[in-house]
């Protein structure tokens, strides 16, 4: 029996208590970090051994591999990939910058699929605005939504090309929030035509992709009390009807500092809130173990776009040259200084 909940372990191999954590509570998926990865053939062997557990050979394995700060498979074993923002400070037309991003996401994918990866937490699609926290920062493409919208979207285009399932972050925005939410709950006060007019204009353009994350973040003008992760009004109102999107929801990492309460009552609340899959992500099985427990049955509406999200893995159509490809990109890098 499949459960709705992602969850990290703790190191390179599984632990026996991990087996029998996985054997026991199914997770829909797992997410890997840096100290779960080494060299290519031990992420391999990692994510065999999960999907063998689970009994599913299409599990998700997820990973955040964005480029610049965030990136899981780093060098000197992999190659090392700029962050999104250096994209769009070329000096090449705005088609260019996105025929790059697509290629350099397509070669991240590519990295990925040869370890059994078959998610990536990218695009971030924030926009930021004055007065936002660095913790998005060049993590975004562009500070204009239409140019959020453009690049992010090549991005989940060369991802899936490469047989990897793109998961745009992190609705409805983070970009406005003055904190960083692994450390604190962020509040934004803009108005909700300020929201429309930007934030929410990168998802609601690229709500056809497969899964989406939310942000752990208050918006004053939807939810004077809840984060979005938590707050049906923002699920519901904001996330599914105004944005438009009804792709697969997971929550952002649920052992994040914004959050409060047990791990139980946010596992909860966020289903409670209507969001389809709970993360937690930093491997400790007693964290684990009550969001494990609160999490229910992968069933109905949330198993049908689980499932839908799953199938798109079939749309792979790898027709690079990877070898090419670095070289074009790391040229037109090279170029711009």
């Amino acid at each position: 029996m499949t459960k709705a909940f992602i969850c990290g372990v703790s190191s390179i191999t599984l632990t026996d208590d991990e087996r029998a954590f996985l054997r026991i509570h199914q997770p829909w998926g797992l997410i890997l970090f840096k100290r779960n990865v080494q060299s290519p053939d031990q992420i391999s062997a990692l994510t065999k051994e999960f999907r063998e557990i689970v009994g599913r050979a299409d599990a998700p394995v997820l990973i955040d591999q964005e480029g610049g700060r965030v990136q899981r498979m780093a060098p000197p074993v992999w190659p090392k990939y700029p962050p999104a923002a250096r994209f769009n400070a070329l000096s090449v037309s705005t088609q260019r910058k996105a025929e790059l991003v697509r290629l350099s996401a397509h070669l991240m994918g590519l990295d990925l699929r040869a370890c059994g990866i078959n998610v990536d937490c990218l695009p971030v699609l924030d926009v930021p605005a004055p007065g936002g926290h660095n913790v998005i920062g060049d993590r975004a493409y562009a500070e204009d939504p239409e140019r959020v919208a453009l690049l992010g979207g090549a991005a989940a285009e060369g991802l899936m090309q490469a047989g990897v399932l793109p998961v745009m972050k992190h609705v409805p925005g983070h970009g406005r929030a003055g904190a960083d939410s692994h450390l604190e709950l962020p509040r934004v006060d803009a108005t909700m035509k300020e929201l429309e007019a930007a934030d929410f204009v990168p998802f609601q353009k690229l709500a056809h992709l497969p899964m989406a994350m939310t942000a752990h973040v208050v918006y004053s003008a939807i939810d004077p009390t809840g984060p979005a992760t938590t707050s049906r009004k923002v699920v519901q109102e904001i996330i599914r009807q105004a944005i438009g999107f009804d792709g697969l929801l997971m929550s952002d990492d649920l052992s994040m500092k914004a959050l409060s309460g047990s791990f139980a009552e946010r596992t909860q609340a966020l289903f409670a809130a209507g969001v389809d899959m709970a993360l937690h992500c930093n491997g400790q099985l007693d964290e684990a173990l009550p969001v494990a427990e609160a999490s229910p049955r992968l069933d109905g509406k949330a198993a049908e776009r689980a499932a839908k999200a799953l199938s798109r893995l079939n749309e792979a159509n790898p027709q690079i040259d990877p070898v090419d490809a670095r070289a074009e990109v790391h040229s037109a890098l090279a170029m711009a200084g």
